[in-house]
């Protein structure tokens, strides 16, 4: 597909896609790790929002959140989802859809417990996506997690991972007067090989 030394070089799209968040981690000013991550309700209607992923696996893309949540209720529905990642510094962007299954096991349990306290109580005090009737109420809730698990809280069972397993990764990167380079890594069903293919900016 590419020279080696080409951004676009490789025949494992999950090292190209380690390879430019490396990157991304020397000249992103924050969160080099941040997708917009796309789910539909069961009506069809679209949804997106920012996640942090936090893991890239050998054949998946892993990221973690409250399973009450909006998003985790549209996995729930139909268990597909699309991500984009765009690095603004790079001038590049992936995109990614596939299957999308739960991660609640032990890499789930030892993701929770690298999280600084606060964040790991923050995930007992969140009933995320649900009303809230003030900032105070929430800070009530915070201090009632504290003083009950104190400094050794465990991961709450409705609070997990979910693993994006890819049929597509689309690789883009910025070129001069628009005409962008695009190569689309593609498969019919996770057990496939992948077919690459350039496409047109």
């Amino acid at each position: 597909m590419a020279d080696k030394n080409d951004i676009f070089f490789g025949d494992d799209p999950f090292q190209i896609v380690k390879r430019w968040f490396k990157e991304a981690v020397k000249t992103e000013i924050n969160d080099p790790d941040a997708i917009a991550l796309s789910t539909v309700d069961t009506s069809g209607m679209p949804n997106v929002r920012m996640v942090l992923l936090r893991e890239i696996e050998a054949a998946s893309f892993v990221f973690y959140t409250n399973y009450g949540s909006v998003k985790s209720k549209e996995i729930f529905s139909n268990q597909l989802a699309a991500f984009v990642w765009h690095s603004k510094t790079l001038r590049r962007q992936i995109r990614v859809r596939g299957h999308i299954e739960k991660e609640n096991g032990l890499a789930a349990d030892q993701y929770y417990q690298s999280r600084s306290l606060k964040s790991r109580i923050g995930a007992w005090a969140s009933i995320q996506s649900q009303p809230l009737s003030s900032k105070s109420h929430l800070m009530d809730q915070v201090e009632f997690f504290e003083k009950k698990y104190g400094n050794s809280p465990s991961r709450p069972p409705f609070w997990g991972g979910w693993r994006v397993k890819p049929l597509e990764i689309e690789f883009w990167a910025d070129g001069q007067a628009r005409l962008h380079d695009r190569f689309r890594w593609s498969r019919q069903t996770l057990e496939h090989t992948w077919d690459i293919q350039r496409l047109n900016p």
